[in-house]
């Protein structure tokens, strides 16, 4: 009997140690030092107009001093929602709960447990229309009055930051500001959706609107909590996906079924009217007086528009001295990792430039403006270089410095110091068998392929390739890359998309010995499309004349690249980049969400370079 109860104690010993383990496992120290160091509070905090704004507020434990608040406004839920439901995460990093601040969320007007009316990219016009008139930014001025007012132990200074959709909330709190709000951070902030996440230049984003809206755009009965359901997946493929849904008047057909309002909006203006133009969130960005610093990544595949273009804009509209910008070689929102900031995909950047960031630059900045403590002593611009993989500070963006370069497209696939070609390259362009824009399955809206190895597209019939000889020094670019292409094709409308590619070299250049992991690779630095019929005005397309050389310019976002000695810079460009981007029919119509089967046509297109059509790109380099 002895024995027998010996072995059931050890079994429960055993048991119980296993089950502590597997606690032990899931425990999140993070969550756990949250709850036990902030109350949650929840509140209806009402507008102007009497709507109702839902809002959760964790407030530190310790009353003994003032802390200033982190706000934060999110069309995508606040949950948990129940004051003993406890958020894992607060602040952009652990080092702000710890340092401790106020940390406030909110449900927009009209998602979630708001009220109101939720409308995409509203137009901020309420300081026009006057009176009782409001937009989200009088609803930022009327939630931190009502903050600074009733949340106990707050200092009266005001933080905001986001990440895309809130990080164009955070940029919208800058109009007409609360006197409290002293410093917000736009990351990857929306600024313009006819050049941000749905669309580039004109070409339309298919998946990500898709499958964004097929959940984000279904209409709400109330109040509600939960985040509504998607449709059912059909294929982990999405080049398949897309290519078997066909013209773009078959989503409603066969899937929304007319019941997405914002989807119905946007194939409703195929071109940059006023519906667009009133939701341009830069034309609003002139006299803002919150210290500013914008965030963005240079391989952010959904904002990289807008955090460029904010900065820009920001920076020329008020007095510069306090308008920030860094740009990290990072994917969408990958500078809030709290640890991946080492590489993106095949792409090695050395160290965690997530983890450096957050420490050395988001944290003292926000302790500056808000706490009065320390100096965070940012430059204008903090950049990171990618291809020499290091952090450089900059007294302007672009750099004001540096040489302009210009190479001109040439024959046997050259890029020329001096324009010497005589002729034109050609290719196809099938509807039926678009140039991918990865080489990996994937639903079409992925991350790592903004860095991805591009032998798979250069080695296509459908793609033209002009590149340098090897390179002697390493040659650094800084700012946009400016096109001139002279382009004509046999049909009447077409994309133009072009790449800019580092070549790496076959063997190590220390060892001498063929490099199996990166030995040749050609690893995509930026790309960028124009929807051909918007070469002259966004507003106002017009057709190609069938086989008349026509003159073509567009730029490519900035970038800060070195190409090291013995690689070489390339340049792709090719008429597709499926699914990311929709197929143009190539024949001319007036909706692209309209064309039927029939308009989706071959063509051969061409792009000329020499002395009467100088095909060209031009950029600036930084000596090294």
């Amino acid at each position: 009997m002895k024995t027998i109860t010996n072995r059931l104690l050890l079994i429960f010993v055993l048991v119980t140690s296993f089950s502590a383990l597997a606690a032990d496992k899931k425990s999140d120290p993070r969550a756990d030092y949250i709850r036990a160091n902030y109350t949650k509070y929840e509140y209806q905090i009402p507008m102007r107009d009497d709507v109702k704004l839902f809002t959760s507020v964790y407030v530190p434990n310790d009353d003994s001093k003032t802390y200033p608040m982190m706000f934060q406004r999110t069309p995508y839920r606040v949950a948990p929602y129940g004051a003993d439901k406890y958020k894992t995460r607060l602040g952009p990093s652990e080092d702000f709960e710890k340092e401790g601040f106020i940390f406030v969320f909110q449900d927009v007007r009209g998602k979630f447990m708001s009220e109101g009316e939720f409308v995409n990219m509203r137009p901020q016009d309420a300081y026009k229309r006057g009176n009782s008139a409001t937009d989200d930014a009088t609803d930022t001025y009327d939630s931190i009055e009502w903050l600074v007012k009733n949340v106990d132990n707050n200092n009266g200074n005001v933080g905001m930051w986001g990440t895309s959709y809130p990080g164009y909330y955070t940029s919208v709190g800058a109009i007409n500001s609360h006197p409290a709000l002293k410093a917000i951070s736009p990351q990857a902030p929306i600024a313009d959706w006819f050049f941000d996440d749905f669309h580039r230049n004109g070409a339309f984003v298919t998946p990500m609107a898709f499958i964004f809206f097929d959940t984000f755009d279904k209409q709400r009965d109330g109040q509600f909590a939960y985040w509504p359901k998607g449709m059912d997946q059909v294929t982990p493929d999405g080049y398949q996906f897309f290519k078997d849904l066909g013209p773009l008047t078959n989503v409603n057909e066969d899937y929304f079924n007319g019941e997405r309002p914002f989807w119905n909006e946007i194939i409703a203006h195929p071109n940059y009217d006023d519906y667009w133009q009133s939701r341009d969130l830069l034309q609003h960005l002139s006299k803002t007086k919150p210290a500013t610093l914008v965030v963005g990544g240079w391989y952010d595949t959904e904002d990289l528009y807008g955090p460029l273009y904010t900065y820009q804009t920001m920076s020329q509209k008020n007095s510069q001295s306090h308008i920030k910008l860094v740009m990290g070689p990072w994917s969408h929102g990958q500078w809030n990792s709290t640890k991946g900031g080492a590489s993106l995909g095949e792409a090695n950047f050395g160290f965690d430039t997530s983890a450096w960031f957050q420490k050395e630059v988001l944290l003292p900045f926000f302790k500056q403006h808000l706490k009065g403590e320390g100096e965070a002593n940012l430059a204008t611009a903090t950049m990171f270089e990618t291809g020499s993989n290091r952090w450089k500070k900059f007294d302007t963006w672009p750099p004001k410095a540096g040489n302009v370069q210009t190479l001109y497209l040439g024959n046997n696939e050259q890029l020329l110091d001096e324009n010497t070609s005589k002729g034109a390259s050609e290719y196809i362009s099938d509807p039926n068998k678009p140039v991918p824009h990865s080489a990996k399955v994937s639903r079409g809206w992925d991350k790592p392929y903004m860095v991805e190895d591009q032998r798979f597209a250069a080695r296509r019939p459908d793609v033209l390739v002009f590149e340098t000889d090897v390179l002697e020094n390493d040659m650094t670019i800084a700012g946009a890359i400016d096109l001139d292409l002279w382009f004509s094709t046999t049909q009447t409308a077409a994309d133009i998309v072009v790449k800019v590619v580092d070549v790496f070299p076959g063997k190590d250049d220390n060892t001498n010995k063929v490099d199996k992991e990166t030995g040749n690779r050609h690893e995509l630095v930026r790309w960028s499309v124009i929807r051909g019929r918007f070469r002259e005005s966004m507003s106002e397309p017009k057709p190609f004349v069938a086989n008349q050389p026509t003159k073509v310019t567009f730029d490519l976002y900035d970038i800060l690249h070195t190409f090291k000695r013995g690689h070489k810079l390339q340049i792709q460009i090719q008429s597709s980049m499926f699914p990311f981007i929709d197929i143009n029919p190539q024949h001319y119509v007036d909706n692209i969400f309209e064309a039927k089967e029939s308009d989706y046509v071959k063509a051969m297109h061409t792009i000329y370079h020499n002395k009467d059509y100088p095909s060209a790109i031009r950029f600036k380099t930084l000596d090294n």
